[in-house]
């Protein structure tokens, strides 16, 4: 079995405050719930990303990175007008990353894309990922491939916005293998084409507890990764290229 650095899944946790997103509110879905629901499938360490559910809330974000221990990191949303000194703070709790989520909202609105993403990676050394229909990335590409560091949820979902996700990869932009019920496409194909192009680019996710997904995470999906890429590049996809990039040591 290889390790998984499972790079994308959700806590959703009952003590915390949850915002209803277009009148859908997610389940339950606790630290303990999570480390039950991956028990057996080889994670040693992922990330805790902030959904739209979620919107600026740190303190759901900040008690699941106390329980999950220090090979889970965290990527949260923030607005513009967050302090460095709020920055300082939750990347010594751990959060490595800042979410914009474009295609149903909760953080940030791509207006402030370019200064946010750069104001974090200043302060912190964090990098963004984006949470968007590929095809909508063209009005984004030169924002996005100009930033310092940043990666792309779920293959990006559309088989119609694919050129414009692998042009980014060839810019050196990350996708995450997330998702995999929520795309349209031949997963496996889709896979092969962004390792083609860089073969540090992938990192795979759980999505965990897959809110509002077609089709939620099996274990499978593990295999899917494998048998598309082959023992080499499957490892780095699983573990070795999320490890790095979220900087797990």
């Amino acid at each position: 079995m290889m390790p998984i650095f499972d790079a994308h899944f959700h806590i959703v946790d009952p003590r915390f405050p949850v915002t209803p997103n277009e009148g859908y509110v997610p389940p339950a879905f606790t630290v303990a719930d999570y480390l039950e629901r991956v028990r057996g499938l080889g994670v040693t360490g992922g990330a805790v990303v902030s959904g739209s559910f979620h919107g600026f809330d740190q303190g759901y974000l900040l008690d699941a990175l106390a329980l999950l221990g220090p090979r889970f990191v965290g990527v949260t949303q923030l607005p513009a007008t967050v302090t460095d000194t709020e920055i300082a703070r939750l990347d010594e709790a751990g959060v490595r990353g800042i979410r914009f989520n474009l295609r149903r909202g909760g953080s940030e609105s791509a207006a402030h894309l370019d200064s946010l993403a750069r104001r974090v990676h200043d302060v912190a050394g964090w990098h963004t990922e984006l949470y968007v229909d590929a095809r909508e990335l063209p009005a984004l590409t030169g924002t996005v491939a100009a930033l310092p560091a940043v990666s792309i949820d779920h293959l990006g979902l559309s088989a119609a916005g694919l050129p414009h996700l692998l042009d980014l990869v060839d810019r050196g932009v990350r996708v995450k293998a997330t998702g995999f019920g929520r795309a349209d496409f031949d997963v496996a194909a889709v896979l092969r084409a962004v390792a083609d192009r860089n073969p540090h680019a992938l990192m795979f996710g759980t999505d965990l507890p897959s809110t509002r997904a077609p089709r939620p995470f099996t274990d499978t999906d593990v295999a899917v990764v494998t048998d598309a890429l082959g023992p080499d590049l499957a490892a780095r996809a699983l573990h070795d290229n999320a490890a790095q990039f979220y900087r797990v040591r």
